[in-house]
């Protein structure tokens, strides 16, 4: 990514952040997003999560956002409403500056997408 772009990235991120800000009282962080995502992800609304469900959670929706990028494909929903996806790319190997970014660009991707349907 070069400049330009993590800055897009950067403003794209706090508009999204003060959206989410007014609907949870505070501006959420990339690791609150994720789980939003696999929230929503799952559609069964929320509710109590145990720690293992939480993390599934935030898995479920890290291969979500990712999959727009080819790294992951849907593979099917479980009896139990959870999303399974195949990995088809490798991320490359980056720093977790460059991770934290294609994530931030990947959930932005992912709310854009939701917000034209």
């Amino acid at each position: 990514m070069d400049a330009e772009e993590i800055k897009v990235i950067k403003e794209k991120w706090k508009k999204l952040t003060q959206q989410l800000k007014s609907q949870f009282e505070e501006e959420p962080d990339l690791q609150v997003i994720l789980f939003l995502v696999g929230v929503q992800e799952l559609g069964r609304g929320f509710g109590k999560f145990s720690k293992d469900d939480k993390q599934n959670l935030m898995h479920m929706a890290t291969c979500r956002v990712l999959s727009a990028y080819g790294y992951y494909e849907f593979e099917n929903t479980d009896e139990d409403g959870w999303h399974h996806y195949k990995n088809l790319n490798l991320i490359p190997p980056m720093t977790l500056g460059e991770q934290d970014m294609l994530l931030r660009k990947a959930v932005i991707r992912y709310f854009e997408e939701i917000a034209e349907v």
